[in-house]
């Protein structure tokens, strides 16, 4: 089974790359090693070349790890010369082989997949040469190793890593043996990796495996205890296997048949004994975990199809792969515990990516055995030992799939209920108790209200809900239940889980009912309380437990760092109070800072102090109380101090950059790390005038561009501290404008979490001069991408618009992209505010442009108010616009308001609006309609409009007819009509400028010129007064 090469890569190198691919690092610095080594064996004989090595070994650290990473990238690409490297590693070396091992754990973390088939087989036979040897630390480099085997995965080269792997422990086992950690995580893996070599082809490789596990766990039964409740669910998968069964059968009958130690009781002992991360963790390879754990850490809810199909792809596409279901739903339930303010978030949740997991199972006995994993930690459930997190997804997965799909929730509610009286007859009690428990949790800590909308819901069938009223009568009571009929789900953010034609059916043979069931595509709307339909996309009650914390665990890393910074580090660990933490802070920057520090550990340190500082990064930033002294206390944390050196150097000091890569290294693993750094930037003194170092950190990063990395850290700091989010918001937008003010998404952001207090204080900064968050340039655009937020949202974007000094002209284009239905808030504010201005040429006409719809009464209603204040001025605006119109071809006024989606003027829609405010003022004393310039547009555009326009707005021309009186008198009193019109009320009638004495007698003669129509004056009169009747 050993792989082969693969054809075509260059042979002698480490990884596999092609020519697009940038120089690794790590082999960049392996190839200098291999050169050293060989600069100084060169031409010698082999005594000659030992002397040579060791004389440079002894010259100093540098040269020790020269010579011993040299010794290692040769044995790695040369399998020839391996045995002699071996050889001399183990006599040159003077740290017990400690440098080898800190390459080998980075290169199994990182770069195992890149590895080229000859380095890969030459790693496997180093790491069997030090078990060996008997090295110090090589059982977590074998564990390590153990992680690499991929479950669900029968391809050539993971049989072949799987079998070597075997091979080594089992040769080996006395030494296996010194470590109980080793044989139960030895015996974890491979009890897991049983299920996959099922095939004909592998029941070789599955005895050896087979016997392995059962020979560890008859001599060695109580190390393996450790491992908890999952040890029993992987043992009974593997059950029907003859030797298996026989163990089985023990475990259940016969228990101190396996230990002493191991009574009666020592089952039930082993079942509530949560399993620990460690051994959830062991069975995803380090792709796997880092995928994840993106997912379910930066992706959005509704943005997850593309990270969910890369992913099936990779690792969900083969039949075999489907037993890897279960280890990745139990690594979500025990080892993905996001915080309370990723809960509340906008980001995937668990559920929804266990979900889709379950969807993607085939195979009915996979289906059972995910369900299964997905409720284990329920059947034994205790509030003392056991976390909500655990127990937490399948509640949900339950809830947001009853209204869209009800057959998920009711296979996963059959599965619970018959699991307890079938999952072991004996312990029914405790199940049942266990299973209690949890709902009773879930209730306290308010993951749902109530389950009763869940358990006595219409949409399951009668007899699901008999055996669920049957057996949690307590849970099937509520003070509101729900209402038949109900069926339709308004959906607003798709989930993309991509049902496709998958099943969820219960495992043949067994104790189930077999249920087809279909996962909801689409996220149910969350709206109990009647709230309205614009709402934002669930949100969970946050946990209120206090965080249970883990303590710091720097174990992986902290070995791989030289003696001088692993003894800070561990001095760091140890302090107690935050004085001691920043003195020995500022001696680990120094040590950064030196010449001969090895940035190859800037990586594995920023891990370590990520670790370090996690309470650091929790809970909120700012002071409650906001002086000089509270925010300069606030600063006065360990990894401030960071900040501060960075501060005090120059940008051209070669330290600027080290300090730099290692706030960048820091953000990879803590991206919290931006939005303190832009606090630090604001609060400190020691950081006035220096908030573009921010822009400096942002390029140093591995996203590189300032804009995704603010966007980036505010979204963070939105998510974590509403107040910090509102503190900085000033700065951000005066230190950065190019990259703010025309950001939609950083004032959503901002208008999504702010209460009424905080958009109140921001107005007041706008108007102090303390923040600009809009500009001319900009401001359009911003507000038209605004129509799709909330209600407040818009609102408030809309208050924080007025509390700038932009002209309303500029954002009065706007009009054209609301409808009356789709935009209220917009147009409520849009017509607060035009309410306040003196009507421009502008203005009228993008409010005449709207179309006429009998249900949208804002046009009429400014035009009533302008008429009311203004009716002179808005009376000279109609009269331009009527006669401009009037005066472009029908055909190409047609064309024109069919070649946009946005409104545009015609004559049509004027005149309709015009004939709107005249029956709105037709009970009104108002005079609008007897101005001159209104009946001279009129006047002049009935003379030239077709019959069907003057039948259509007869009773609006017939103001101009009557109008037409003094058209009979000489033609010299003609011209004088405009200023004395029998019409006019008193003092009602404007003067007329030159401008438009002319274009009114131009329009005279023109109507002279043509046959006039046969006049209507009695018949036009009566149909007025009918109206206004």
């Amino acid at each position: 089974m050993e792989p082969s090469p693969a054809k075509g890569k260059p042979q002698g190198r480490l990884l596999v790359s092609t020519t697009l691919d940038a120089k690794d690092e790590l082999e960049e610095r392996l190839e200098r090693c291999v050169a050293i080594v060989t600069s100084l064996t060169n031409g010698l004989s082999e005594r000659e070349a030992n002397d040579a090595i060791t004389a440079n070994v002894c010259k100093g650290p540098q040269q020790h790890e020269e010579v011993c990473l040299g010794l290692f990238a040769l044995l790695l690409t040369e399998p020839s010369q391996a045995q002699r490297c071996y050889r001399d590693l183990t006599l040159v070396n003077r740290d017990g082989m400690n440098v080898i091992l800190i390459k080998i754990n980075q290169i199994l973390m990182e770069k195992f997949l890149k590895l080229q088939d000859v380095c890969r087989t030459q790693l496997v036979w180093l790491v069997r040469e030090l078990v060996k040897s008997g090295v110090i630390g090589a059982d977590g480099i074998l564990m390590t190793l153990m992680k690499q085997i991929a479950g669900g995965d029968i391809t050539n080269k993971n049989l072949w890593l799987a079998e070597n792997v075997l091979d080594i422990v089992v040769e080996q086992r006395e030494w296996v043996l010194k470590s109980g950690m080793l044989i139960a995580m030895s015996v974890y893996t491979y009890l897991r990796l049983i299920v996959d070599h099922g095939t004909p082809a592998l029941l070789v490789l599955r005895q050896k495996e087979v016997d392995f596990c059962i020979g560890l766990l008859r001599e060695k039964f109580m190390e393996c205890f450790i491992i908890g409740r999952d040890l029993v669910r992987l043992l009974q998968i593997v059950a029907r296997i003859p030797e298996m069964e026989l163990l089985w059968k023990d475990l259940l009958h016969n228990p101190q048949a396996l230990s002493p130690q191991f009574t009666g009781k020592g089952l039930l002992q082993l079942l509530t004994a949560r399993t620990s991360r460690k051994f959830l963790a062991c069975r995803l390879t380090p792709d796997m975990e880092t995928k994840l754990l993106f997912m379910t850490s930066r992706v959005r809810f509704g943005q997850q199809k593309r990270y969910q199909d890369w992913f099936q792809r990779q690792y969900l596409s083969t039949a075999e792969s489907q037993s890897l279901r279960c280890d990745l739903i139990r690594y979500i339930c025990g080892v993905v515990h996001p915080s309370n303010e990723v809960l509340s978030s906008d980001i995937l949740p668990r559920w929804a990516i266990i979900g889709w997991l379950l969807t993607t199972c085939t195979s009915n006995v996979a289906a059972s055995n995910a369900k299964l994993a997905l409720f284990y930690d329920w059947l034994f459930f205790s509030p003392e030992k056991d976390s909500i997190m655990n127990i937490e997804p399948a509640i949900l997965v339950m809830h947001h799939s009853m209204k869209p799909h009800p057959a998920i929730t009711a296979t996963l509610l059959d599965f619970m209920c018959r699991i307890i009286p079938h999952f072991f007859p004996p312990l029914e009690g405790q199940v049942r108790q266990g299973v209690f428990n949890s709902l009773t949790f879930i209730m306290e800590k308010r993951v749902l209200a109530h389950l009763a909308p869940l358990f006595d819901n219409p949409k399951l069938d009668r007899e699901l809900r008999s055996m669920l009223r049957e057996r949690f009568p307590e849970f099937c009571s509520s003070p509101s239940p729900p209402t038949e009929g109900r069926d339709e789900v308004k959906m607003e953010e798709s989930v993309s889980l991509e049902m496709d034609n998958h099943v969820l059916l219960d495992k043949e043979g067994g104790c189930y009912d077999n249920t087809e069931a279909a996962f909801s595509d689409d996220e149910e709307e969350i709206n109990n309380k009647g709230e309205g339909n614009k709402k934002r996309e669930f949100r969970f009650h946050p946990i209120k437990e206090a965080i249970i914390e883990e303590p710091a665990d720097i174990t992986p890393y902290v070995d791989q760092l030289d003696d001088m910074m692993k003894e800070k580090v561990l001095q760091l660990q140890k302090g107690s109070d935050t004085e001691t933490h920043c003195e020995v802070m500022q001696e680990i920057v120094d040590l950064i800072l030196e010449e001969d520090f090895d940035s190859e550990q800037m990586s594995t340190l920023a891990s370590c102090l990520a670790e370090l500082f996690k309470g650091h990064f929790r809970g909120d930033v700012l002071p409650d109380e906001i002086t000089e002294e509270s925010l300069e206390e606030s600063v006065c944390k360990p990894v401030c101090l960071v900040f501060r050196n960075l501060c005090q150097m120059q940008e051209d000091n070669s330290g600027f950059s080290v300090l730099l890569e290692m706030l960048a290294e820091l953000y990879q693993k803590q991206p919290k790390i931006g939005y303190h750094l832009l606090y630090y930037l604001k609060a400190s003194k020691a950081a006035m005038g220096k908030m573009s170092l921010y822009e400096s950190f942002a390029q140093a990063t591995a996203l590189g561009d300032l804009h995704t990395c603010l966007m980036m850290d505010m979204k963070a700091c939105q998510e974590d501290d509403i107040r910090l989010l509102c503190y900085l918001t000033p700065s951000i937008y005066t230190e950065f404008p190019d990259e703010t003010l025309r950001s939609a998404e950083l004032l959503n952001m901002i208008v999504a979490v702010i209460d009424s207090t905080q958009l109140q204080e921001l107005m007041c900064h706008v108007m102090i001069g303390n923040l600009v968050m809009f500009r001319k340039d900009s401001v359009l655009n911003i507000l038209i991408q605004s129509l799709d937020w909330e209600t407040f949202e818009q609102y408030s974007t809309w208050q924080l618009f007025l509390a700038h000094s932009i002209p309303l002209e500029t954002i009065i284009p706007i009009l054209q992209h609301l409808k009356y239905k789709e935009h209220p808030e917009a147009l409520s504010c849009l017509l607060l505010q035009l309410r306040r201005e003196k009507p421009s040429g502008e203005m009228v006409k993008m409010v005449l442009s709207r179309p006429c719809h009998p249900e949208d009464q804002f046009t009429t209603s400014i035009l009533r108010h302008w008429a009311a204040k203004h009716d002179d001025v808005l009376g000279e605006h109609i009269k331009a616009l009527l006669i401009k119109n009037n005066n472009l071809p029908r055909k190409r006024q047609s064309l024109r308001s069919s070649s946009s989606k946005l409104a545009q003027l015609t004559l049509e829609q004027i005149l309709e609006h015009m004939d709107n405010l005249r029956l709105n003022l037709s009970n009104t004393k108002n005079s609008f309609f007897t101005q001159t310039p209104i009946l001279q547009a009129l006047q002049h555009v009935q003379a030239s409009c077709d019959e069907a326009h003057k039948m259509r707005f007869s009773d609006l021309f017939s103001l101009a007819e009557e109008y037409e009186e003094p058209s009979s008198k000489p033609p010299k009193s003609r011209r004088k009509a405009p200023a004395s019109s029998p019409r006019s009320r008193k003092g009602v009638a404007t003067p007329v400028s030159n401008e438009e004495e002319s274009a009114s007698s131009s329009a005279s003669e023109e109507e002279d010129s043509k046959p006039k129509a046969p006049k209507r004056k009695r018949k036009g009169s009566s149909a007025v007064a009918s109206d206004s009747d």
